[in-house]
């Protein structure tokens, strides 16, 4: 399973999402229509921070958290949410960051960056920037952003040290890394892991928190910490892994995933 393949995959994946504008797929495969029951999309948002945002910025979202509101994001600060999708992340920082700061969002899509704009042009949102690229190369400057955010998207990079690395790159010193993940405890079965689609659907490509905080050391950072936000039982991925032809292994994965906050500060 080469980087390109998975790259492609999770491009074609997301581009369909963003070319429906509806909400017909989740993080991790379930359909708008059961989005509410969703054990990882579900309530991440408060009822006021989606009310005061675009429809479709909200049906777009693909998160597994709200890295925003975890943040501790201050007036004036720049931030760049790493695989912005549809934006909502990038807009709720934009609130919070006030008219002195800026909002960056970086994503691969087209079709997601179109949607993107779109809803930043109804929501008038001025200080906010999408750019094209891939998260492995950042196209910004050394030294350049406060914080760097991203919601249920790292776990899909074949190369998690590139995107730390880089993420390093463009804080400025003392800047804060803060992100809601994907992130397993324990061993979770390798066939699972060989699946292109699942790749894309957010379960296969997560780090071990052990792996995720060694990989943020070497990338430099320090003050880490991983907090789980949401432990998944065998329960809530029976149906996603069933679909999907691994409804046997629902048991062996039971309690050994999680949403997770994860922070770390750039010297």
């Amino acid at each position: 399973m080469s980087e390109a393949s998975i790259r492609e995959a999770v491009r074609n994946r997301y581009a369909a999402a963003a070319s429906a504008a509806s909400g017909s797929a989740s993080c991790c495969g379930a359909k708008a229509s059961l989005r509410d029951a969703d054990p990882i999309t579900s309530d991440l948002y408060a009822e006021a921070e989606k009310s005061a945002l675009p429809e479709k910025a909200v049906l777009a979202s693909l998160g597994c958290g709200n890295p925003t509101a975890l943040a501790e994001l201050k007036e004036g600060e720049t931030v760049l949410d790493l695989g912005s999708g549809g934006g909502i992340d990038v807009l709720l920082s934009a609130r919070r960051v006030g008219p002195k700061g800026n909002a960056y969002g970086l994503d691969m899509t087209d079709e997601m960056l179109a949607l993107a704009r779109e809803n930043q042009r109804k929501a008038g949102a001025d200080n906010v920037e999408f750019l094209k690229g891939e998260i492995e190369a950042i196209p910004l400057p050394d030294n350049s952003v406060d914080v760097v955010i991203s919601n249920c998207v790292i776990n899909l990079s074949a190369d998690k040290d590139r995107v730390l690395s880089e993420a390093f790159r463009v804080l400025k010193p003392g800047g804060r890394f803060a992100v809601s993940d994907i992130v397993t405890r324990g061993a979770i079965p390798e066939r699972l892991r060989r699946d292109l689609l699942l790749w894309a659907g957010c379960v296969a490509g997560a780090l071990d928190e052990g792996d995720y905080r060694a990989k943020l050391a070497a990338a430099g950072f320090e003050a880490i910490d991983v907090e789980a936000t949401r432990v998944y039982r065998s329960e809530d991925a029976r149906a996603f892994l069933a679909d999907k032809g691994f409804g046997a292994d629902a048991a062996a994965i039971d309690g050994k995933f999680m949403s997770a906050f994860i922070r770390a500060r750039k010297p």
